[in-house]
């Protein structure tokens, strides 16, 4: 038996992925303007969601729905951990909590693993497969935008993978022969959809730590030119 619910998913989520893509943090993302604090804030938020969701699915690896698509190479949580080493220093553990934004997504997931672990195909698709797509992109990003050298950016680097493009293949193949009936695929296409305005609140939430790194760059211009222009006319005077 086969489904197009690789398909049902791309096409049933793209108003959700369109519109996540312009929320202001992840605007400002993607043309370069990170402020480290807030994209600290983030990882530990993601920390804690991919916890929770890589517990959910290794709890259901024997369930004929969610069994197939639990890769261990997909999991981010020991590279997160890796990053909030780096942001938050070796006692991240002792003051990290999540946000308000970030316990509902964790409650989110909890709840389906407890009550209907079929959906958690949802959440899988809508962070694993965003990770590897746009990965190597926003790592560089991240890199350039916060002068990161080797560290930082571990969450974005799947060791394990050697082709990506043949993983992704792969993966969509696998959801493709999951037994699923007409209104499971259904349920399964508005959980995603729940799942990007979840990841949604959780950009929204750093909007505010968005504005203070615009302001702060916008002093440093000004402050440069205005040294510019100090030092223009100091040379001026002196010929």
């Amino acid at each position: 038996m086969t489904t197009d619910l690789a398909q049902r998913l791309r096409e049933g989520t793209k108003k959700s992925h369109t519109m996540a893509e312009n929320v202001g943090f992840v605007k400002c993302f993607l043309k370069g303007v990170v402020d480290k604090q807030a994209y600290g804030r983030l990882v530990g938020n993601l920390y804690f969601v991919y916890s929770a969701m890589e517990e959910a699915l290794l709890q259901h690896q024997s369930h004929p729905v969610v069994g197939p698509i639990v890769f261990p190479e997909l999991h981010r949580r020991a590279s997160l951990e890796k990053d909030l080493v780096f942001y938050f220093g070796p006692h991240w553990r002792e003051s990290l909590a999540p946000t308000p934004a970030g316990r509902a997504y964790v409650a989110r997931i909890q709840e389906l693993a407890a009550t209907q672990p079929e959906l958690l195909v949802a959440h899988s698709y809508t962070r694993y497969l965003g990770d590897l797509s746009g990965g190597q992109i926003l790592k560089k990003i991240a890199q350039r935008a916060m002068n990161l050298e080797g560290d930082g950016t571990a969450f974005y680097e799947f060791e394990q993978i050697g082709d990506e493009k043949a993983f992704k293949a792969h993966y969509r193949q696998t959801l493709d022969s999951l037994p699923l009936d007409e209104a499971t695929i259904e349920t399964i296409v508005e959980e995603a959809n729940d799942a990007f305005r979840m990841n949604m609140a959780m950009f929204q939430e750093l909007n505010g730590n968005l504005i203070k790194a615009i302001g702060q760059m916008l002093f440093n211009s000004l402050t440069r030119s205005r040294s510019r222009g100090s030092t223009e006319a100091e040379l001026a005077a002196a010929e």
